[in-house]
């Protein structure tokens, strides 16, 4: 059983672990008070960044803020072959850093789960995952993993990759926590395009705020649309408000 560590110990981070818990030796680090109690219920060890970083597999599930130097701080530790992963929301920027800060004798691989504990608290199968290669041949092994769990894996670049998500993810996110922090309510006349809304606020408003800042500010692509968005709405009020007048 090859040995997995697991850089990060968050909400998708604990779903990971459990994932993979199945199928690798998992060590975790991560600062946070909690990590110890949350890895015992999940039945992982624990373990020091530079323990943790010299494992076969090292996944690096750390906000995408903080990645540049959680690399930086691993990469002393990073083994000869060793397969580099990371699951951060953008692609281009954590491709970028992990070219130029973590060793050249390590395989990189970027990855993008498009989902999250809510969305997979009933099962992986027909959820996506994007994979990214970025340095050696061995993303075809993360994409038949995936494949495995029943994942729908799209293997694409990183500049392909920010380019869709934001309007998949960076303009949904945006509408969606606007939703969230609003309050809508789970009113008894509800139409169907209604109910995709509080759907919508269900699988949102449980992620973090550090991820939606990450979502909007990370990808290079997020603000050309999210404007677009924004221009859009006010001018279909002022074309109302021309026909009030």
């Amino acid at each position: 059983m090859k040995s997995v560590g697991l850089i990060g110990f968050g909400q998708f981070g604990q779903l990971a672990a459990q994932v993979l818990t199945s199928h690798f030796d998992v060590q975790v680090a991560d600062p946070a008070p909690a990590t110890p109690l949350r890895a015992r219920d999940i039945g992982v060890k624990i373990g020091s960044l530079a323990d943790v970083a010299s494992r076969e597999i090292v996944i690096f599930a750390v906000p995408v803020v903080s990645m540049e130097a959680v690399f930086r701080a691993a990469a002393p530790h990073l083994q000869p072959g060793a397969l580099v992963i990371d699951v951060g929301s953008v692609k281009m920027l954590p491709s970028r850093w992990m070219t130029e800060i973590l060793p050249a004798h390590v395989d990189l691989v970027a990855t993008h789960p498009l989902f999250g504990p809510q969305s997979a608290r009933t099962g992986l199968d027909g959820l996506r995952l994007v994979v990214c290669p970025i340095r050696g041949d061995r993303h075809d092994k993360v994409a038949a993993f995936g494949r495995s769990l029943g994942l729908t894996v799209t293997v694409t670049t990183p500049e392909e990759h920010d380019r869709e998500m934001a309007y998949v993810q960076a303009l949904t996110h945006l509408i969606g926590r606007s939703l969230v922090n609003l309050g809508i309510p789970d009113e008894q006349l509800k139409t169907a395009s209604y109910q995709h809304l509080l759907e919508l606020c269900a699988l949102i408003g449980a992620d973090t705020f550090e991820l939606f800042t990450a979502i909007q500010t990370q990808n290079p692509f997020a603000a050309e649309v999210v404007e677009k968005f924004v221009g859009e709405a006010q001018s279909l009020l002022e074309q109302v408000a021309a026909k009030r007048a």
